[in-house]
């Protein structure tokens, strides 16, 4: 029996999220079905964090202790032939007994992709926000610039535990341009707020539109930020379906 760190991908559209429910199809319910047909007989895999219902992942991190007497490899393509087209397995590899995705993270990355259009677009809707009216790119990215560092993060999201701490460190913060009329941002910190990185768009582009200030956004991470002035804040949280969790970092 080993231990197994699997590393996700996922196109997040039709699942309810990555978190097993009943009765409902979920990323993990998936990828254990999976893993029975190969032998596993755990009560549950470890996921390295939850995903909301439509949120995709290019580096989703999970681990399973299996009795697998062929290669990574091997493993890689048995459960993609078992798994269904909208989720695969891209990296396999063998991990001490104590390993666990979530608690041994030291950092996570996310990335969310719009685009400026007044009209529909069925095709690029699917992996991307269509925000209308159109941005101020300049404020779009000053915005970006206040997440950096350590701040409370309590008007972007809840815990994840009940009395969980809502500080957070933010190493990376960025929007680029990546075609004319489509932005990216990237954002990575040592942990995030539930729903976090969504608001934390919502309000950016709040700003890019006139509708906050910059120093709305420096406000609301200040510690003497009221909580009047927190909840004066446009409420509202970026669709889930331009998000993807695209990497979990670990110390070497």
């Amino acid at each position: 029996m080993a231990r197994y760190k699997l590393t996700l991908a996922y196109d997040g559209a039709d699942f309810f999220g990555s978190q097993k429910q009943a009765n409902k199809r979920t990323v993990q319910g998936e990828l254990e079905k999976s893993l029975m047909e190969l032998g596993w007989t755990g009560r549950s895999i470890l996921m390295s964090g939850r995903t909301d219902t439509g949120v995709h992942a290019t580096g989703q991190v999970a681990s399973a202790d299996l009795n697998w007497d062929h290669s990574d490899a091997e493993l890689i393509r048995a459960l993609n032939s078992l798994l269904p087209k909208d989720v695969s397995v891209t990296e396999s590899h063998q991990v001490v007994a104590n390993f666990h995705p979530r608690f041994d993270a030291t950092s996570r990355s996310y990335r969310y992709k719009l685009f400026c259009q007044p009209l529909r677009d069925p095709i690029k809707e699917r992996f991307l926000w269509r925000v209308w009216p159109s941005i101020n790119g300049s404020d779009l990215m000053e915005s970006a610039k206040q997440f950096i560092g350590r701040h409370d993060f309590s008007a972007f999201g809840s815990p994840t535990t009940p009395k969980g701490t809502t500080l957070r460190t933010v190493v990376k913060a960025e929007w680029k341009r990546t075609a004319e009329s489509e932005w990216q941002f990237e954002v990575q910190a040592d942990a995030f707020l539930y729903r976090m990185v969504r608001r934390m768009v919502f309000l950016q582009v709040a700003v890019a539109q006139g509708k906050i200030s910059v120093e709305d956004i420096a406000r609301s991470l200040a510690k003497q930020a009221s909580t009047e002035f927190r909840s004066a804040l446009p409420s509202g949280l970026a669709p889930a379906h331009g998000l993807t969790l695209v990497g979990v970092e670990y110390q070497k």
